[in-house]
């Protein structure tokens, strides 16, 4: 028997930004993130794998934080004091850093010089820092002792509800039977469910007809 899926999850809505849905996938995340007076020192690494949302979870934090948001490849030593005066500071790809010297005595300055100032510093990552391989010693150890939170790939609710807005945002009408469908067939990431709705909207426009299970079979088979 197919199970079918409930799509009353929570929305979270900050700042007149997208709906942010939670889910046992990301609520221990989220909550961690709206609490950083709790971090220890001030910092805290965000992991999780691609396409579970992280990125949209620390753009909500820096949005509400007035944080500055710099890819960790992207680092330089001369730009670390701007971002520290900003008093809240997000480096999204935190792996990206590893076998670049630059990028790694950048990110080490950063770490330092926002713990001696008290700015609040976010760090993203797909991986562990033990995993990043790193050449710096002294970052290495930093980036270890770092407290972290994990966010989960999605759960079958939460891709359930994201496909459902997504769908809702092109103005398409879908039934649950068929998000049932998809969620059981796609990869679980939220970046995957953006490129099947993307997928299916322009099939269904080429084609002329509507979007359900058949087409939606189809397009997932073909591979394109």
């Amino acid at each position: 028997m197919v199970r079918q899926l409930a799509f009353d999850l929570p929305l979270r809505s900050a700042s007149g930004r997208a709906d942010f849905f939670i889910s046992p996938a990301n609520a221990q995340a989220l909550a961690t993130l709206d609490a950083p007076g709790g971090w220890p020192q001030g910092r805290m690494l965000l992991i999780g794998p691609e396409g579970a949302g992280k990125s949209h979870l620390a753009q909500l934090w820096a949005d509400e934080q007035g944080a500055l948001t710099v890819f960790a490849a992207a680092l330089r030593r001369a730009e670390v004091p701007g971002l520290v005066a900003a008093r809240a500071v997000v480096v999204e790809d935190g792996e990206a850093v590893g076998g670049n010297p630059e990028a790694e005595a950048a990110l080490f300055h950063l770490h330092n010089l926002a713990a001696a100032e008290g700015a609040l510093l976010l760090i993203t990552a797909a991986r562990p820092p033990r995993d990043w391989g790193l050449g710096l010693p002294d970052l290495a150890s930093r980036m270890a002792a770092l407290a972290t939170v994990q966010i989960a790939p999605p759960d079958d609710a939460l891709l359930a509800a994201v496909l459902v807005k997504l769908f809702a945002d092109r103005q398409i009408a879908v039934t649950p039977a068929l998000i049932t469908w998809l969620v059981a067939r796609i990869d679980r990431s939220l970046a995957e469910a953006q490129r099947v709705v993307a997928r299916l909207d322009a099939a269904a426009l080429q084609q002329g007809v509507p979007v359900s299970r058949r087409l939606a079979a189809r397009v997932l088979d073909s591979g394109t």
